[in-house]
C-alpha cells in the first residue's frame, strides 16, 4: 500500500486555478485536499472567505467564438470546465463578453466544491512544499512563507514578485516600409538584426515625448505600492520621460550603434523591437513597462512611426504578482522540472486572465490525476488555445519572459496564410476546435463525461 502522502493530491490555493485543479482531479477519482488559508489570514484584495472570489473586474472576457478569449472558453467547456460552467450559469448581460455576479459565481464554485465527496477543504496557510502528490496555485498574493519556500526549492533568481509588463504587438502590423531590423553596431545572432527598429527625428520624438507625458495612467492600489523597488527596479517609461526632455533619447530610445537605411544616418531616437515567441509572429516594445491606461497606450504609441497600425496582442501593465520563470522551470504538462509530482497552474506559472488561469488548473488537475493513476500525461495540441498558452509560458525566451495571456499570436501560424484578420481568426478558431476533438478522440482513458460534451 502507498502511503498515505501519496495517496492524496494537495492543492494549494483555493482560486480559479486551484479550484478546477481540484474539481478536475476529484472527478478523476482521486482524493483531494483543497488548501486555502482565507480566512484564517486574509490577502489585501480578497473581501471573504470563498473558493474562486473574483478580485478585480467581474467580466473573463470575450465569448465570442473569433476571439482569442472565446476560443479559449469553448476549449475549457469542451473539457468539462467547473469555472466555466460556474460562470455561465452566474451570467450576467454584457453584450459579447462573459460577465458575472460576482458573489454568485464565486457561492456556486464554493457550494460545487464543498459538495463533492472526494474533495476536503482545509482552511489554513500552507508555509511550505508539500510532499508527495501537489498542485501550487497561489496566485499572485502567494504568502511570504510560502513565496520563500518556493524560491528556496526553484532558486530565488527563477521566481518574480512584481510584474512590468511591456507591450507586445504582431510581426504583420508593423510597418517595414520606415521600421528596419539591426542590432547595435551590426551584433547579434540574425544576419539581418535581431531587433525591429522604429526610427523618430527629433519632432516625431517630441511630439512621442509630449503625448506620453501627458497621458492618463492606473491608479495603483494600496498594497502595489508598498515596496519602492517596484519603482525603481523598472521604471515605467513615462516615469522615466518625466525625467528630462531627453531621458528617452539617452535611456530606451538611445540610437547609438544604428542607422536609418532610408536616410543612412543615425536617428534621434529609436524604439526597438524584440522577437517574443519562437515563430517569430510577435514582438516586444523594449523598455516600455507603463502604468498608462489602455487605450491611451494605443493612442500614444501608434505616433511611433512604424508602429501607426500595430495591432496590440498584449499591453503593458504594472502590478504585484508572483510567478515563475516558466520556461526554466516548467515542463509543457505542468509539471516542475526537478520533481515529477509537484505541479503548478494559475497566475504563478506566468499565464494571464481569468480564463486562462483557470485552464491551467484545468490541465494540472488532469496531469496529477493521471500521474497518480500511472496513465500519460496530456501535453495539448498547439494549434488550441490553451495548448499554445502553455506552450509558450513552456517555450519562450527565458532571460526576458513575461507572463502571457491568450491571443492568436501565439498559435502557429495558418497554412495557407489568411490575410483578412476576421477570417483569420474564425480559421484558426476552426482548427483549434479540431485539433482538440482529434487529441480527445486519441486519448482510450478520457472519461466519458468530457466525451459526452460539445
Amino acid at each position: 500500500m502507498k502511503p498515505e502522502k501519496d495517496r492524496v493530491l494537495n492543492v494549494v490555493g483555493g482560486g480559479l486555478a486551484g479550484s478546477e485543479a481540484a474539481w478536475q482531479a476529484a472527478e478523476r477519482g482521486i482524493e483531494v485536499i483543497l488548501w486555502e488559508m482565507r480566512p484564517h489570514r486574509m490577502t489585501p484584495a480578497h473581501v471573504s472567505d470563498r473558493l474562486a472570489e473574483l478580485v478585480c473586474s467581474n467580466s473573463l472576457g470575450s465569448d465570442l467564438p473569433d476571439r482569442a478569449g472565446g476560443l479559449l472558453k469553448a476549449e475549457l467547456r469542451r473539457l468539462g470546465s467547473l469555472i466555466l460552467a460556474c460562470a455561465d450559469e452566474a451570467r450576467v448581460p454584457a453584450g459579447g463578453a462573459l460577465a458575472v455576479g460576482r458573489e454568485r459565481f464565486a457561492e456556486l464554485v464554493t457550494q460545487r466544491i464543498e459538495a463533492h465527496p472526494r474533495i476536503t477543504i482545509r482552511r489554513e496557510e500552507v508555509t511550505r512544499v508539500p510532499e508527495g502528490p501537489v498542485i501550487i496555485a497561489t496566485g499572485p498574493l502567494t504568502s511570504s512563507a510560502l513565496a520563500e519556500d518556493i524560491g528556496r526549492l526553484v532558486g530565488e533568481a527563477y521566481l518574480y514578485f512584481y510584474d512590468a509588463l511591456a507591450p507586445i504587438v504582431t510581426r504583420d502590423s508593423i510597418n517595414m516600409e520606415i521600421a528596419f531590423r539591426a542590432s547595435r553596431y551590426g551584433r547579434g545572432e540574425d544576419e539581418e538584426g535581431d531587433y525591429i527598429n522604429c526610427p523618430l527625428n527629433e519632432e516625431e520624438y517630441r511630439r512621442f515625448v509630449e503625448a506620453l507625458l501627458s497621458a492618463k495612467r492606473i491608479e495603483l492600489r494600496d498594497f502595489e505600492k508598498e515596496d519602492p523597488k517596484f519603482f525603481e527596479g523598472c521604471l515605467p517609461i513615462e516615469v522615466q520621460a518625466a525625467r528630462g526632455p531627453d531621458a528617452l533619447a539617452f535611456g530606451p530610445l538611445r540610437p547609438v550603434g544604428l542607422i536609418d537605411p532610408r536616410t543612412g544616418k543615425r536617428p534621434y531616437a529609436v524604439v526597438q523591437l524584440r522577437q517574443d515567441d519562437l515563430a517569430g509572429t510577435l514582438y516586444n516594445m523594449v523598455g516600455f513597462q507603463t502604468n498608462l491606461l489602455w487605450p491611451e497606450q494605443r493612442r500614444v504609441f501608434r505616433l511611433i512611426p512604424g508602429l501607426e497600425n500595430a495591432e496590440f496582442v498584449r499591453l503593458g501593465q504594472m502590478h504585484r504578482n508572483t510567478f515563475l520563470n516558466a520556461p526554466r522551470l516548467l515542463r509543457p504538462t505542468l509539471q516542475y522540472r526537478g520533481r515529477d509530482d509537484l505541479f503548478f497552474a494559475g497566475q504563478i506559472t506566468g499565464v494571464e486572465g481569468y480564463v486562462g488561469n483557470a485552464g491551467t488548473g484545468l490541465l494540472a488537475g488532469i496531469n496529477a490525476a493521471r500521474l497518480m493513476k500511472g496513465e500519460p500525461l496530456w501535453v495539448l495540441p498547439p494549434e488550441t488555445m490553451l495548448g499554445a498558452l502553455i506552450h509558450y509560458i513552456c517555450h519562450a525566451d527565458p532571460r526576458h519572459f513575461q507572463p502571457m495571456k491568450a491571443n492568436f499570436g501565439i498559435l502557429p501560424p495558418l497554412e495557407p496564410p489568411v490575410r483578412n484578420k476576421r477570417q483569420r481568426y474564425a480559421r484558426y478558431s476552426e482548427r483549434a476546435l479540431a485539433a482538440l476533438e482529434a487529441f480527445l478522440a486519441s486519448q482510450p482513458s478520457s472519461p466519458d463525461f468530457v466525451r459526452e460534451q460539445g
